[in-house]
C-alpha cells in the first residue's frame, strides 16, 4: 500500500483528477471538500502528506494549516499548498505559516506527482 495523501479541494473535478493522477502513481488518496472535513479526517487518521487549497468554503487552507502545525499527532504532516492565488504574498504567507510547497492553478498533473514524491 502506498502513502497516504489526503487532498482538500471544493472543487469536485479538480479533486478528481488529482485522486486519479496520484492514484495511479501508487498512492493511497482521500478527498476533502471543506477546511472542517479535512481536519476530522487527518485527526482521525493522519496522513503522510497533505494538499491544500487556500479558498476554501467554510474554514481557509491557512487557517487548516495552522490548525495543523499547531497538534502535535499532525504539526509535521507535510503540507503543499495548490492553489489559484499566485500573487507573491500569497506564497509567502502560505510558506511562513508552515506550508512545504506552494503549487499555483492551474498545474500539471505530472508536475505534482513529482513534487508529492520530493
Amino acid at each position: 500500500m502506498g502513502q497516504r495523501i489526503l487532498v482538500v479541494d471544493d472543487e469536485p473535478d479538480l479533486l478528481e483528477l488529482v485522486r486519479v493522477n496520484l492514484s495511479q502513481a501508487g498512492f493511497e488518496v482521500e478527498t476533502a471538500e471543506t477546511g472542517w472535513q479535512a481536519l476530522e479526517r487527518a485527526r482521525r487518521s493522519v496522513p503522510d502528506l497533505l494538499i491544500l487549497d487556500l479558498m476554501l468554503p467554510d474554514l481557509s487552507g491557512t487557517e487548516v494549516c495552522r490548525h495543523l502545525r499547531a497538534d502535535s499527532a499532525l504539526g509535521e504532516v507535510p503540507i503543499i499548498m495548490l492553489t489559484a492565488r499566485a500573487d507573491e504574498v500569497d506564497r509567502v504567507v502560505g510558506l511562513e505559516i508552515g506550508a512545504d510547497d506552494y503549487v499555483t492553478k492551474p498545474f500539471s498533473p505530472r508536475e505534482l506527482t513529482l513534487r508529492v514524491r520530493a
